[in-house]
């Protein structure tokens, strides 16, 4: 079954990439920066290079959606690349076109808080997408870069999805009927994800599920499908938020970037500041086949499954990250 992860921010290592191969994993939306600038996502974009380098045996960039299946058939993991915040294209509007002819598919337009091109979901106030933010999007669609609103608040998701051209997903969050986390999404929210033909990958972090860590598998997989009762079978997959291996000095990046003196905890609080317990039934990308047996448990048949397990991932990355026309652009590196 292809199996597609549209979330993941790991210590990456060769033992990861091999547990993602036992788990049966074809291809997984890699987190390439949070706050990095232009120079440093080229840094960035650099150790991917030498990871495809080192691993190629495992491991494959993904620079278009055909790539996922060229991967499958040469037996290895297909690695496509985003960012979760719009810090690399700093305020430079052709970086947009550069950066996706590197490699970088996915685009956030905030990350928590307000960016140059939208409001995050901590602000207490939402202005919406700015000037600035509605020329990227025109040019993200023009180029084929996915519009990604995991962490924006409610007012800029849904003008950037009318704004947009091109389907816009939230690539890791839950519905907020099941867990009012602040970055959970509303129904409204996500039934104009699924008129916009776009995405919602359904998180498997803690902070965002009923119950925390305690999270069961069936209460899982029932979130699941009474989403899909609201969006459609073909609007809903999978992102994880797997951050396997990862310091907790890496949360506190996540969290704080450069721009805060103070402590801030995100999801967590100052009792509960660290990475939260794993889930029991999805410690690792070899626990994959989990989900699948709790799909089929909740009542779902093989291609509802399928879909949700990939191949909705695959759609969606045809029908957004596919250029609109040739660019005529040089490429740099």
């Amino acid at each position: 079954m292809l199996t597609i992860d549209g979330l993941q921010y790991s210590c990456w290592s060769r033992e990861i990439f091999e547990q993602m191969r036992e788990g049966g994993v074809d291809a997984v939306h890699a987190t390439l920066v949070y706050h990095e600038t232009t120079r440093e996502t080229l840094s960035r974009l650099g150790e991917w290079n030498r990871r495809f380098e080192q691993h190629h045996d495992l491991i494959m960039p993904v620079l278009e959606p055909a790539d996922i299946a060229r991967a499958r058939e040469l037996g290895k993991v297909g690695i496509f690349l985003g960012a979760q915040n719009c810090s690399p294209i700093e305020d430079d509007i052709d970086m947009v076109a550069v950066m996706r002819r590197l490699g970088l598919l996915i685009m956030q337009l905030t990350y928590n808080n307000q960016s140059l091109l939208a409001c995050g979901c901590y602000e207490s106030d939402d202005s919406g997408v700015t000037r600035f933010g509605r020329q990227v999007i025109r040019e993200m669609n023009r180029v084929g870069m996915v519009i990604d609103m995991s962490h924006s608040a409610e007012r800029s998701t849904l003008e950037a999805i009318e704004l947009s051209e091109r389907p816009v997903i939230i690539s890791h969050a839950n519905p907020a009927f099941f867990h009012p986390a602040r970055r959970n999404k509303s129904n409204r929210v996500l039934a104009a994800i699924a008129e916009c033909q776009g995405l919602l990958g359904f998180s498997a972090y803690p902070f965002h599920l009923k119950d925390g860590p305690d999270c069961t598998l069936e209460a899982y997989c029932e979130m699941i499908a009474r989403t899909v009762d609201l969006m459609g079978i073909e609007h809903v997959a999978l992102g994880t938020d797997l951050c396997q291996d990862q310091p907790v000095s890496v949360l506190e990046w996540m969290r704080n970037g450069r721009w805060s003196k103070e402590m801030d905890y995100g999801e967590g609080s100052a009792s509960n500041a660290g990475w939260p317990r794993p889930l029991a039934w999805l410690r690792d990308s070899r626990d994959f086949p989990n989900l699948i047996d709790g799909l089929h448990r909740q009542g779902f048949v093989g291609d509802e499954v399928e879909r949700i397990m990939g191949r909705n991932w695959v759609a969606l990355l045809e029908r957004a990250a596919t250029p609109a026309q040739t660019p005529t652009q040089l490429a740099v590196g």
